[in-house]
């Protein structure tokens, strides 16, 4: 541990005294490495991961020589993000709040121009703002650089990525030759460096940490699970997982909507972050998780890039990120300044390479996390539910309630205990303490069961015949005039019955969900059976087809459950079940029950194959119907 502290680096004294009152004790290495480097007015080029603690490594030491008497920009800080400009430009604020007459103004896309150009004009000292913004106010005339004495590119890389790299040049162009300037990334791509080269001459170079430092305090695993479990996996972790705040991620915004509404309804409070929302509601969203108003955020990359909010203890990769570096960044949201987090990401089997990819980039290994059983679901909720019926009793006036429960116990002899076991029973239903839930397959994708498997294969490849043998077989076109190879008959199945022998006749269905979309016969059961809790005997032959699938149900199911599973998702997309007429082309803009004969079954309620009823929390997608493709085969 470093035994110099912030007095000793040479800030000034308004400075030094907010530092103190928040409670900062000891640079952080990159603070102890920055702040004299850029208080003897030199240039700086810096690789610091974010979380740790670079916001304060340049706002320290360029708030230290800030020139009150100014009121025009003294300093520039561009940020790849809205979020992050608005979150420099409050740790300015509360870095400055012992200079008199200090003002920073953030200015960013997507909010009001209008108040930007007042503060503008009113005066400040420190502008943070993001490039393409930045450049407006420089089109406008409205933001002067020419008195500007320190500029601070912060996260580069970041700026590179999203494609502002042009726009940065140009605002770097316009600062005065004499500006001060410092450039903070977490990697050092060649565009960078070319920028860094041509605009920071010889700065001084501080490296502080690399990836796999930066993610060491952070618990990293992940658990094997199918598209189509994923959300009851994710109840399961939310349910035992002892968390403060969590960040879910996914990959679309359309994801982030449907996700944060199935949250909602399972009783977690929670909210969705994408980039269409409006700067208000952005803002409001991140407040509220700020203040603990909100436990849950599920975001989009872009959405949380910047977003630091110290409660967020853990985050959890729902879909898999794209690339490598997106991962550093989402689980950087958590274990800020110094301390611990969890992340745990979902990966189907389909994914296991980038899963290999992330752990090799990160130099760390990823282990298995072991899903919560249905005893440690049900002994979390029995622990919470226990600790509010305590507290309720501590802190409540129950007199007129416990005067109902006696009488009751005494009208009717009913033993207290009995009764308080049913008023249990009717405050846990919406949350069950005994749950029954879904049965989440988990396989474990091991290296050594990969590589156990390829030498094998390798094996069999080398105890096939040669192509001299090969060719001496029977030419492919000329097999089925094989007197060896008489053709089966099809296989007749029987008709389905019910548990008294009674025939149950069946109805093809056509629904929205096909092999590009990478599904399985097995996914379609599994939808039915758990959504309309149709028993799987009552599930008949399954088609695939490119765009779409047929499945055989019984007649007569309930209008209600028809209408539910119409927006069932499976493998991320809604069934939008409908009746199948037979001809591809015609199902194209086919409604729930269309206009054909058989469109329109005769719903009941005492067909002995709908004995469940529907489940109330899943919503649906209202994306339009992709045109469907004529199938390649006939339906047998």
């Amino acid at each position: 541990m470093s035994s110099v502290d912030f007095a000793s680096l040479g800030i000034s004294a308004p400075v030094l005294k907010a530092v103190q009152q928040l409670g900062y004790e000891q640079p952080s290495p990159v603070q102890e490495a920055s702040i004299p480097i850029l208080l003897e007015g030199k240039n700086l080029l810096g690789t610091a991961q974010t979380g740790t603690g670079k916001t304060a490594a340049f706002a320290l030491p360029f708030l230290s020589m800030l020139d009150e008497k100014q009121k025009s920009p003294q300093i520039l800080v561009l940020t790849p993000t809205r979020e992050l400009a608005i979150q420099v430009a409050e740790a300015f604020q509360s870095y400055a709040k012992h200079i008199k007459g200090f003002h920073v103004l953030p200015i960013y896309g997507g909010a009001d121009i209008g108040g930007q150009l007042r503060g503008l004009k009113r005066g400040a000292q420190v502008v943070v703002g993001t490039p393409g913004r930045m450049l407006d106010h420089l089109r406008r005339r409205s933001l002067d650089l020419s008195h500007i004495k320190g500029l601070i590119l912060d996260e580069a890389d970041e700026m590179l990525r999203m494609g502002f790299i042009d726009d940065v040049e140009t605002i770097l162009a316009k600062t005065p030759p004499d500006c001060q300037r410092a450039l903070f990334s977490a990697t050092m791509p060649p565009a960078i460096k070319r920028v860094a080269d041509k605009y920071l001459g010889d700065a001084e170079v501080v490296s502080i940490q690399n990836k796999t430092k930066t993610v060491e305090r952070i618990a990293q695993s992940h658990l094997m699970v199918k598209g189509h479990q994923k959300m009851d996996a994710l109840t399961r972790i939310l349910d035992v997982e002892q968390f403060d705040g969590m960040i879910i991620f996914v990959r679309t915004k359309s994801s982030t909507l449907e996700i944060a509404e199935k949250l909602e309804a399972r009783g977690f409070s929670s909210a969705a972050l994408n980039g269409d929302l409006t700067q208000t509601l952005r803002e409001r969203t991140i407040n509220r998780l700020k203040k603990g108003q909100l436990d849950i955020v599920v975001a989009t990359d872009v959405a949380a890039r910047g977003l630091d909010v110290e409660r967020i203890s853990h985050v959890i990769n729902y879909d898999v990120p794209y690339d490598n570096e997106s991962y550093v960044h989402r689980i950087g949201r958590t274990g800020r300044a110094g301390r611990e987090g969890k992340a745990i990401m979902f990966v189907t089997q389909k994914e296991i390479r980038m899963l290999r990819s992330i752990e090799k980039s990160t130099r760390q290994p990823i282990s298995s996390f072991n899903l919560p059983s249905n005893e440690e679901v049900s002994g979390q909720r029995i622990a919470l539910f226990k600790e509010q019926l305590v507290g309720m009793c501590k802190s409540t006036k129950l007199d007129k309630f416990h005067s109902l429960v006696k009488e009751v116990a005494a009208e009717n002899e009913i033993d207290m205990v009995l009764l308080a076991a049913a008023l249990a029973f009717e405050a846990q239903k919406e949350r069950p303490l005994f749950p029954k839930m879904v049965a989440i397959d988990t396989p474990r994708a091991s290296a050594s069961d990969r590589n156990e498997r390829k030498p094998r294969e390798r094996n069999d490849r080398n105890e096939r015949p040669d192509r001299n043998e090969r060719s001496e077989r029977p030419d492919r076109s000329d097999r089925s005039q094989r007197p060896d190879r008489a053709p089966k008959p099809p296989r007749d199945k029987g008709p389905t019955t019910d548990e008294e022998g009674n025939e149950v006749t069946m109805i093809t269905y056509r629904i929205e969900v096909g092999r590009n979309d990478d599904v399985s016969p097995k996914n379609i059961v599994g939808a039915i059976a758990n959504e309309a809790e149709i028993d799987a005997q009552f599930i008949g032959h399954i088609k695939l087809h490119d765009d779409y699938s047929t499945v055989d149900l019984p007649e007569g199911m309930p209008k209600e459950l028809f209408d539910h599973l119409y927006k069932v998702r499976v493998c991320q997309k809604p069934l939008k079940i409908s009746i199948d007429n037979g001809t591809a082309g015609e199902q194209r803009d086919a409604k729930p029950y269309g206009g054909g004969k058989r469109d329109k079954p005769s719903f009941s309620k005492d067909k002995p194959a709908f004995k469940g009823k529907p489940k109330a929390h899943r919503g649906a997608d209202s994306a339009p119907r992709k045109p469907s493709k004529r199938p390649t085969t006939d339906r047998k």
